[in-house]
């Protein structure tokens, strides 16, 4: 919230970004866990002398922030979600230093994934996979929080079951329609969890991780369809709105989900000279590219949503 300083209305934050921390967990049968985490805090708080006056007593170091996140996740001693990090380094912030009104928290996590070997899970073994985990979390001193999940880099693609007809033409319209072409895109998810007060959380260590796993789960089968049948897009709209509907459908703890789809193309090659067609496309040779490319994004929520 602005104060009014000197005649300006003004508005101040600080934090420390980017701190790279990973926790290694290890069960009594030998099996370890692991996750690594690349953590972001924000924190509002009454230091505007700092700017004003001088004076640095109000101020809570941006290093004392980065300690703080090691020294928490020494203190998660049993395996623990992403989100549920975010809240205990947010609670901390705000119960912990009276000067701070709400502390803001992201965390980004690394999609490191256990390897199987002679298709047994290995117990110490871990490969990097693709798409990654997000979460914001904003807790204000009363305990009022903000609690947003989501996914990203989430590449999916599929040869046919797919179509572009009926769109506007003019001039300028050089695209053809079709019903059969290449979908490609790279999901980037972002969904609000109902929870106003950090008393309401679930208290499961792991159930926002599920949680996590279950909407991108939906996201895929809605997009893909039926493993032999397939389901037919029409646009890359109409596909991104059935997985809107079809996680909000599912989870009744998200109130929200915002997705961005851009239309990664696969153009049909088609080789020919003045005199003759030296290659014909017949659906089985494409030119992938990425620049430009479409941008098709929407979000849901539900009525009584303030996302």
């Amino acid at each position: 919230m602005a104060k009014e300083v000197n005649g300006f209305n003004f508005e101040q934050r600080h934090g420390k970004e980017r701190v790279r921390v990973a926790r290694v967990w290890k069960d009594k049968d030998g099996r370890h866990f692991m996750v690594e985490w690349s953590v972001s805090i924000s924190l509002l708080s009454d230091c505007v002398s700092s700017y004003t006056r001088d004076d640095n007593s109000d101020i809570v170091a941006t290093d004392t922030m980065k300690n703080t996140v090691y020294a928490k996740a020494k203190e998660c001693s049993e395996l623990l979600s992403v989100e549920d990090f975010a809240i205990v380094l947010a609670k901390h912030f705000t119960s912990f230093y009276s000067q701070v009104t709400t502390a803001i928290v992201k965390i980004v996590e690394k999609p490191w994934e256990r390897v199987y070997v002679d298709g047994q899970p290995h117990r110490h073994g871990f490969k990097l996979g693709s798409e990654k985990h997000t979460t914001e979390v904003i807790v204000k001193k009363s305990g009022a929080l903000q609690l947003t999940s989501g996914i990203a880099g989430l590449s999916v693609l599929k040869t046919t079951k797919s179509g572009f007809e009926g769109f506007i033409r003019d001039k300028y319209t050089a695209l053809p329609e079709t019903r059969e072409r290449m979908l490609a895109t790279e999901v980037t998810a972002l969904w609000r969890y109902s929870y106003d007060s950090v008393h309401r959380i679930p208290r499961m260590p792991i159930y926002f991780t599920e949680k996590y796993l279950g909407v991108k789960k939906v996201l895929m089968d809605t997009f893909f369809g039926p493993p032999k049948e397939g389901i037919y897009s029409p646009s890359v709209q109409s596909t991104l709105y059935q997985m809107g509907k079809a996680t909000l459908d599912r989870f009744p703890d998200i109130s929200s989900i915002q997705l961005n789809m851009p239309n990664l193309h696969f153009l049909p090659v088609n080789l020919s000279s003045k005199d003759a067609q030296i290659v014909k496309f017949d659906n089985d040779v494409y030119l992938p590219t990425d620049e430009p490319h479409g941008s098709i994004q929407a979000s849901l929520s539900r009525i009584w949503s303030k996302m």
